[in-house]
């Protein structure tokens, strides 16, 4: 079984992804993993990427998704060249130098050892519980009321910490005036 990931015009220069392809040619996908996901590299994360979804598509077939990516080796990864952007750059005395932004198309396949697709089809499938019914339903329910009552008392707790304190002060006598 193998599976296949194309991505095209990746705005890097074919012979940068180049340097990065050849470290993981032929080896297993969860090596060339380590591999491109340590490696400093711009290019890897780009092929790290594709990597994934090969062997992501590779899950999704038929039979495929009990295999784990010890399993698999990258088969074959080919670089190819993409389109060519021209620009114009500035030069002394009135002229022009010609910029090339090089483009590159990445595909990658991805197969899974002859014994493990053997093994992941006697593997037996998860067994899914049962979902029981009303009752997780009902504590999620008073969950949430809590949560709101919390909510609740404790803004009601800062309003009273961010209201002022009023005391009451004594009257002031006027002068002049008698009280009978």
């Amino acid at each position: 079984m193998e599976a296949k990931a194309i991505n095209r015009y990746i705005s890097t220069s074919p012979r940068k992804m180049r340097l990065v392809i050849d470290m993981i040619r032929g080896k297993s996908v969860d090596e060339a993993l380590h591999i491109l996901h340590f490696s400093p590299k711009h290019a890897s994360k780009v092929a790290e990427k594709a990597l994934r979804s090969a062997v992501s598509n590779l899950q999704n077939q038929e039979g495929g998704g009990r295999l784990e990516t010890e399993q698999m080796t990258v088969k074959s990864v080919t670089v190819d060249v993409g389109m060519t952007m021209k620009r114009i750059s500035p030069a002394p005395m009135g002229r022009a130098f010609r910029i090339r932004k090089r483009s590159h198309h990445l595909t990658m396949v991805v197969a899974a050892n002859e014994g493990a697709v053997a093994a992941a089809k006697t593997k037996p499938a998860r067994k899914e519980e049962p979902v029981k019914k009303g009752v997780p339903e009902k504590k999620a329910a008073k969950k949430e009321e809590k949560k709101e009552e919390k909510k609740k008392e404790k803004k009601e707790e800062k309003k009273a910490e961010r209201a002022p304190v009023k005391e009451e002060r004594p009257a002031k006598k006027e002068a002049g005036k008698k009280t009978t």
